[in-house]
């Protein structure tokens, strides 16, 4: 199995996955991982990932651009499509069965958030799951995608 992250702090995984299990299942080339910071796949001038929400309302929400860019660039050598899960407080509870689910997948794409949440293409036009740890707030994606894996 292939994971790969989009996040824009790749070092928070440092210490989960170079350690215990993680590490030992990595070692056995159980699994492999890469960190996709989606700033990266920016195309303005400030590196901008967030925008106000078309239509207006208070905070920003991750704009779909940069995300779009990195999953295009993720998928392009792909035999098969990834399942491309998203972590939000809507999504459906993770489980035993829905670990088991995605454990057998060759290739997962996480995508963790920020700010007040996702302009809505990403979900409708790129995600095949929504997974929630739980009904409570967190400072990213980052600490639910560590959960789920």
């Amino acid at each position: 199995m292939h994971i790969d992250i989009l996040t824009l702090f790749p070092e928070m995984f440092d210490g989960v996955l170079n350690t215990s299990i993680m590490k030992r299942a990595q070692n056995r080339e159980a699994f492999s991982y890469r960190y996709v910071n989606f700033r990266d796949y920016t195309t303005n001038k400030h590196n901008k990932v967030d925008d106000y929400p078309y239509g207006g309302g208070a905070g920003l929400v991750l704009t779909p651009q940069p995300i779009f860019d990195a999953i295009e660039d993720l998928t392009k050598k792909s035999e098969k499509q990834p399942r491309v899960v998203l972590m939000c407080p809507q999504g459906e509870p993770h489980s035993q069965r829905k670990a088991e689910e995605l454990s057998k997948e060759d290739h997962i794409i996480f995508i963790c958030g920020h700010y007040e949440g996702y302009d809505e293409r990403i979900r409708q036009e790129l995600v095949t799951d929504e997974i929630s740890i739980g009904d409570y707030v967190l400072t990213g994606g980052e600490l639910g995608t560590m959960v789920v894996m």
